[in-house]
């Protein structure tokens, strides 16, 4: 198979984020193996999302499954396909819904997130306002009434929640872009990161007496969809990961209000309500299918969400909202490691660590120690196998064979990944590179 060529940041960032058992934010496509249905009909949503369409999925799978590798690939096709991506993790202190600062908290860690194919590692924001009153400015020629053409390009926003003063505060952004004022401009980018705390402030520093809260972080990304749709970009995707902590709270009426909050979501994307919009959510079995907490405990969920009962011994189907992550093979965990060890031979002008009969040896001594959990929830072994290389690229002349049977993997360790962070682990490289 071709191999891309991977540049020292890529190399240094992808070894890195594998030895410490989390995702890479660069090179994805150096490592991607299997997945390959899952990544076809991610592609559809984004493509439904690219005409007007709207879409919402739960990629659910064990930790360590590889749900934050599947999530962050979906991110960047998006971003290659041209449209804006929101993304962040869910916490104690981050909710869909709260009364006390959480779901806000939220929204502006989404909105520091932003991204685009241009600036795909967050930190968009700016750069998207500059593009959309930029526009405005080409559109209404030398001479002419830009804030007439904002106003224009804005209006249909008052048919929004919120909308109206969301148009307003953009309009502000070309009064500080025109006069000069700095500080007017980073006032603007703070209510739209939600970094407003209190209506008094906001009114003050732009005169509108509304702020992102608690309350609005929905009505809100529906106005950033439009907005960026504005802005000259094809639609935005939400991607939100660890929605477990959803599940791991212990006050039932405020994960009851979380998960009212998703329904409204899911009905709005089910039923057509929204437009250029898409979600992708991970989260673990538990999440999903626990009839005490999670959110197959509230009705109306369990309802929309429920498995397809004709999809049974092998059968799939996908169209539903929830994805399932199936089992990476031991043929993909093989092509994995492949990977891995041409990443660590690009550091090495191509000479590699060790031969394609390591990685047989190596499978097989993590079969024997942690049985097939060592493909269904493969972080420990990349997190070994990457051990492994470092130590043998740091300590020339050392035998492999001698390294192997110390690799510290155990079925404990496969067991214990309850609370670890998602790392990666998956997707398929040929499917992906081709359509990015």
């Amino acid at each position: 198979m071709r191999r891309l060529k991977i540049r020292r940041r890529e190399r240094d960032a992808i070894i890195q984020a594998l030895r410490a058992g989390v995702v890479p934010r660069l090179g994805l496509r150096h490592i991607q193996v299997g997945r390959a249905r899952e990544i076809e009909e991610m592609l559809r949503d984004v493509e439904r999302i690219e005409d007007g369409g709207s879409s919402i999925r739960f990629v659910i799978g064990e930790f360590g499954s590889g749900k934050t590798f599947f999530l962050n690939l979906v991110r960047l096709i998006a971003l290659e396909k041209g449209l804006v991506a929101m993304s962040a993790d869910l916490a104690p202190n981050r909710r869909l819904y709260a009364t006390g600062g959480q779901a806000r908290s939220l929204f502006a860690e989404m909105a520091r997130n932003l991204s685009t194919r241009t600036k795909p590692d967050g930190g968009a924001l700016p750069s998207i306002v500059e593009r959309f009153v930029s526009r405005a400015a080409q559109e209404a020629g030398p001479g002419g009434d830009v804030d007439a053409v904002i106003r224009s390009k804005l209006a249909h926003f008052e048919e929004y929640v919120g909308g109206y003063d969301f148009a307003t505060v953009v309009g502000r952004y070309w009064e500080g872009h025109e006069t000069g004022n700095e500080s007017l401009k980073s006032d603007v980018l703070r209510w739209l990161r939600a970094e407003f705390a209190t209506r008094t402030d906001s009114r003050v520093a732009l005169g509108v007496r509304t702020i992102i809260n608690d309350g609005s972080v929905y009505d809100h990304l529906k106005l950033y969809s439009a907005f960026v749709r504005e802005a000259g970009y094809k639609g935005l995707i939400v991607v939100l990961d660890e929605m477990v902590n959803l599940y791991k709270l212990v006050n039932s009426r405020s994960r009851n209000a979380n998960y009212e909050q998703l329904l409204r979501v899911l009905n709005d994307v089910l039923q057509g309500s929204a437009s250029h919009l898409g979600f992708v959510m991970g989260g673990t079995p538990e999440f999903l299918m626990d009839t005490r907490r999670g959110l197959y405990s509230y009705p109306a969920l369990q309802s929309r969400l429920a498995e397809n009962t004709f999809a049974r011994n092998g059968l799939i189907d996908l169209s539903g909202p929830v994805i399932g992550l199936q089992n990476l093979s031991p043929e993909d965990l093989y092509v994995l490691l492949d990977n891995i060890r041409a990443v660590f031979a690009a550091g090495a002008n191509g000479k590699t660590l060790v031969p394609q009969e390591a990685l047989t040896v190596f499978m097989s001594h993590c079969s024997k120690r942690i049985g097939d959990a060592y493909f269904r929830t493969p972080r420990n072994t990349v997190k070994a196998f990457v051990s492994l290389l470092s130590v043998i690229e740091q300590n020339p002349g050392t035998d492999w064979r001698d390294l192997v049977g110390n690799a510290d993997i155990s079925a404990d360790s496969a067991d214990a990944l309850a609370g670890a962070p998602d790392s990666a682990d998956d997707a398929d490289d040929e499917l992906a590179s081709f359509r990015l």
